[in-house]
């Protein structure tokens, strides 16, 4: 007889998806323990489940905690801001991991988190992607909604796949905006959202520009997937986009409706691309 699998250990920086998790490993009878980071996760996200806030740098804390709610598998989920070493104020097992990060702190994020699932790894723990619990997250290729795009976008959209795999290959950011061709912002550590709103402030006049967001190559997704939610596309509506291209299979809508209603609400296209060349 197989041995029972433990509870999800669910380790929530912001945004309503570690609640979607813990609602997904819920239904597969799975107990859940939601370890939220102070100053990123949000309480009323995380409140109606079994949760501690802890600090960053807090390390002890957090295996102790994952340990004593009989947590096997973990995921990572929610966008947190990289800290600075000064901000963490480590415990003594957070010293310890910082030491056998080594490099990776001063890598790029996809360097520290590849480092950070492989030491949680050598803790006894398995690495679980979000989108193994949320499959209804991650769609097929096609346009979703009532708008495609036209030609001008699908140019745009290509100049953003070869910007975004560069920007990718040097570990740097998931996004930029393209408008006619011109490359008006990439996206680094400021998140989506600031991106956006400096694309709008660099907007050409003619036809709006296209948010491109991919997977980097390379990029485990067992960390910081690729995620669109609603404020994504008001906020490139605001920006005066015609567009968000995203790819196929590997980014999560944290609301798929809501994502479609409020593009079909502002006249925008969501498509759902594969990194190869596109053809209307």
């Amino acid at each position: 007889m197989s041995a029972q699998p433990g509870a999800v250990g669910i380790l929530a920086g912001g945004g309503p998806l570690p609640a979607r998790v813990a609602e997904a490993a819920a239904a597969e009878g799975r107990p859940v323990f939601i370890l939220g980071f102070d100053g990123f996760a949000e309480p009323k996200v995380i409140n109606p489940w079994p949760h501690q806030l802890v600090r960053l740098g807090a390390a002890g804390q957090m295996l102790s905690l994952l340990r004593a709610h009989g947590c096997t598998d973990l995921v990572l989920i929610g966008p947190i801001r990289r800290p600075s070493l000064r901000s963490l104020y480590p415990d003594a097992e957070g010293a310890r991991i910082l030491a056998r990060l080594g490099r990776a702190l001063f890598a790029g994020d996809d360097g520290l988190l590849a480092a950070l699932v492989r030491i949680l790894g050598e803790e006894g723990f398995c690495v679980r992607g979000a989108h193994e619990f949320l499959s209804h997250a991650v769609v097929p290729p096609g346009v979703l909604g009532a708008v495609a795009p036209d030609e001008q976008a699908v140019a745009d959209i290509q100049r953003g796949i070869e910007v975004v795999h560069a920007l990718g290959r040097m570990d740097i950011g998931q996004g930029c905006v393209v408008q006619n061709g011109l490359v008006l912002a990439v996206e680094a550590m400021e998140g989506t959202d600031r991106m956006l709103a400096r694309a709008g402030e660099c907007r050409q006049p003619g036809g709006g520009g296209v948010l491109v967001k991919l997977l980097k190559p390379g990029q485990d997704k067992r960390a910081d997937m690729p995620t669109i939610g609603p404020a994504t596309v008001r906020n490139a509506h605001l920006a005066g986009l015609r567009g968000i291209a995203f790819e196929a299979g590997h980014t999560l809508l944290t609301d798929r409706d809501a994502c479609v209603a409020e593009a079909n609400q502002a006249g925008l296209f969501l498509i759902a691309v594969t990194p190869e060349p596109l053809t209307r």
